[in-house]
């Protein structure tokens, strides 16, 4: 199974000029039938906190533009979007549409980021989703979701063999997204897929970084600073095994007490 991630140098706030970006990125690829592409968090906007501004109700142009993507390569297509619901919050979403132009899975970003003011217009996700892409159990996640590994474990638990994260992550943190991507796919045993823009917004410079780590945390593919398209062939079976041949996740253990430091008891 091949996965793609497509770094974009995000347009601000400019809907239309994005989609004709990751529409010219990928024309220039091969794309084989039930290829799974991901592009950014907030591809089509940049992570603006207009959210007024930016936000579609379901089935917007943002969603319409991932179907009409997916229908015309006939592959799944996995992207950020803003998405206000029949009473008016505002989430930071992914979807994944399949290549029917179907929407495959939802998931609203849980962990918002405070210190950028996102939590002032944005409104949490409340759950986990996994998708099936083939013979693999796909769970998605964005951002600042990254530094919480806690949701990743829960994934793994719950299935997953490939995580997604898609991300405007800083040139300034640039290690910090490095170094976490291989620590989910290390802990978990699992595909570790993080997809990020790269260029400029009015406030942040982004340094791009894509990447595809293998079980064994192993970089299997990486994209530079600029716009491009990487790709990696994923194998369910190097998951199987990694995952046999050192069973940490079965020593895995989910209830136990924290004792209060100060409780001499």
């Amino acid at each position: 199974m091949t996965i793609l991630g497509c770094q974009l140098d995000i347009s601000w706030e400019n809907k239309r000029k994005n989609y004709e970006k990751a529409g010219a990125l990928l024309n220039q690829q091969k794309l084989s039938a039930g290829s799974l592409v991901v592009l950014p968090e907030m591809f089509a906007t940049g992570f603006s906190m207009d959210a007024g501004k930016i936000a579609e109700r379901a089935g917007g142009p943002t969603t319409d533009f991932m179907k009409q993507l997916a229908r015309e390569k006939g592959v799944y297509v996995l992207g950020g979007l803003v998405r206000q619901d029949s009473v008016s919050r505002v989430f930071n979403e992914a979807i994944c549409v399949a290549p029917s132009g179907r929407r495959v899975v939802r998931y609203d970003k849980l962990h918002l980021f405070r210190p950028g003011g996102e939590s002032k217009h944005y409104a949490p996700g409340g759950d986990i989703t996994l998708f099936q892409w083939g013979n693999f159990k796909v769970a998605s996640f964005v951002c600042y979701d990254l530094r919480f590994p806690e949701i990743f474990r829960m994934a793994t638990l719950r299935g997953a063999e490939v995580l997604v994260v898609i991300a405007n992550w800083p040139r300034r943190r640039s290690i910090h997204w490095s170094l976490l991507l291989q620590a989910r796919a290390i802990e978990n045993q699992a595909y570790v897929v993080g997809v990020n823009r790269c260029g400029q917004d009015p406030q942040l410079d982004y340094s791009g970084g894509t990447v595809v780590i293998g079980p064994w945390g192993d970089t299997i593919a990486s994209a530079g600073e600029n716009e491009t398209v990487i790709s990696a062939d994923l194998d369910r079976a190097v998951v199987t095994k990694c995952r046999r041949d050192f069973a940490v996740l079965r020593d895995v253990r989910t209830s136990f007490k924290l004792k209060n430091p100060g409780n001499k008891k």
